[in-house]
């Protein structure tokens, strides 16, 4: 019976640490994002826009 219990904590365990590995990903790949858009803005300020 010992058994059965560890091995229904220990998933819940596992699901809750994947959920926040899942989570943090997420935050990780918004932070990229944002990033990237703030160096493309930043580029765009210092070069002019070329005319033709």
């Amino acid at each position: 019976m010992a058994g059965v219990w560890r091995d229904f904590i220990t998933a819940v365990i596992d699901a809750v640490r994947r959920r926040d590995e899942a989570a943090l990903s997420d935050e990780r790949r918004r932070a990229l994002d944002r990033l990237a858009d703030e160096k493309i803005r930043e580029g765009q300020r210092k070069r002019p826009p070329e005319s033709n």
